[in-house]
């Protein structure tokens, strides 16, 4: 070989080097302008690592009570939420579930709060919110929307404030009450208002918001806790993300911080207060949906869910007739881990805490509690237990709360309560997938 032609060779090899550095470098700029739809992340960062996972989330309950057919038109609604899991990138769901006409939001945006009890958000993180490659979107009633991710650097255990904006008059608006957590309504598109001042009316309900997805290596899928107002965290203070599922999600970062083989997942809280396995409230679409109507939507869709745990059922036993109930409640809890099993995910079903002291409390229906968690507790309703109820009762009086867990209703447990009831969830109950069969 000459020296000429290995010059030329080399030449040629650099040619190519260059050629493919460049291909990547466009490759990459492209994906950090997509949607962020790939459940991987693979397209829009380039990391096998990162994975798409619920960080907050809340079911749609009804359409709000004393807001007529212009809903909120003219006014920002910002809404703030907790992300328990980190990430490098965002997307939002928005509901129109319980409107009467379609919704169009003409202005959208996230922002990382500036502290807490505040509307303000950190200027420097503000950013507009795009659907489908537009600014704007119209959601038909009866629907929901995902948004196209945005490049925003969450930190685990943080509030982001989501701010919609709609000029038009669009009927009822879905909301989840008993939040739990202070959102703020403001006149006139101030989506991205970072100060906070205009934000002048409090409220303690999400509106139209559902869900907040995030693009992490901290989490490799999402656990679901679906329920009622325990769940919910009805009692719990308000700010401080004291209900058990917050606590539960700060024990596995923890756990996963310390130890290599501890369970890397996110937690997502679908809870309603008064919430029941078989029966719905009025309306239609019904005011709070029974969990049979929307395991689907709120359990089952969720970014990357590997798990869902189960703790439902008191509010049928306080509204049971007759000792058949016991059977469809059963049943009710049996179907849904069906549904659950038929997306390969594993059930962690929870045992019915007391409640005697609630008005609605009778021997007969302690005796339905009992049997149901007889049921539960012998593996024949769910993949794996976790016993709520012997974590919360009076060992004096297992009927009911132990004072130090109890609000003070008898039926839904303090802070202190809500966080037994995670201290005593193992971990391991979350790995692994469900079986065929129970």
């Amino acid at each position: 070989m000459t020296k000429r032609h290995g010059y030329a060779l080399l030449s040629a090899f650099v040619a190519l080097v260059v050629a493919f550095s460049v291909t990547m470098l466009i490759r990459s700029a492209a994906g950090d302008s997509s949607s962020g739809s790939s459940a991987t992340g693979r397209g829009s960062h380039g990391s096998s690592a990162a994975t798409w996972v619920g960080s907050w989330a809340a079911s749609p309950v009804g359409a709000e009570p004393g807001i007529g057919t212009n809903g909120l038109a003219g006014h920002s609604v910002r809404n703030v939420v907790h992300a328990n899991t980190g990430g490098t990138s965002a997307r939002v769901t928005l509901s129109n579930l319980y409107g009467r006409a379609p919704l169009t939001i003409t202005h959208a945006s996230v922002a990382l709060s500036a502290g807490r009890g505040t509307a303000a958000a950190r200027a420097e993180t503000m950013r507009r919110l795009k659907f489908d490659g537009a600014y704007a979107v119209t959601i038909p009633a009866g629907q929901q929307v995902r948004s196209d991710a945005v490049r925003i650097a969450v930190p685990r255990d943080s509030d982001v404030l989501v701010t919609t904006y709609a000029v038009a008059p669009s009927g009822p608006v879905t909301y989840h009450p008993h939040a739990r957590q202070i959102s703020y309504l403001a006149e006139g598109d101030r989506t991205e208002e970072s100060t906070g001042v205009p934000y002048t009316e409090q409220t303690s309900s999400w509106r139209y918001l559902t869900a907040l997805d995030v693009l992490t290596e901290e989490a490799h899928g999402t656990v679901v806790a679906f329920g009622d107002s325990i769940t919910d965290g009805i009692s719990s203070t308000t700010g401080e993300n004291h209900r058990w599922p917050d606590v539960l999600a700060s024990r596995l970062r923890s756990a996963a911080g310390h130890r290599t083989d501890a369970p890397r997942y996110s937690v997502v809280n679908e809870g309603i207060s008064g919430n029941r396995v078989l029966t719905a409230g009025p309306g239609s679409p019904p005011q709070n949906p029974s969990g049979l109507s929307r395991f689907g939507r709120d359990a089952l869709g969720h970014a990357n869910v590997k798990v869902v745990v189960i703790d439902l059922g008191v509010n049928d036993i306080l509204r049971a007739k007759a000792p058949g109930d016991r059977d469809k409640i059963l049943d009710g809890l049996r179907t849904l881990v069906r549904q659950a099993h038929a997306r390969g995910l594993k059930v962690v079903g929870a045992t019915l805490t007391p409640f005697e002291g609630r008005r609605a409390w009778t021997p007969a229906r302690e005796l339905m509690r009992r049997q149901i968690n007889a049921e539960i507790r012998s593996g024949r309703v769910f993949d794996a237990v976790v016993d709520f109820d012997s974590a919360l009762k009076d060992p004096a009086a297992p009927q009911r709360l132990l004072p130090a867990y109890d609000s003070g209703d008898h039926l839904h447990p303090s802070d202190l309560g809500y966080r037994k009831m995670a201290d005593v969830f193992n971990l391991r109950l979350l790995e692994g997938a469900g079986q065929a069969e129970l």
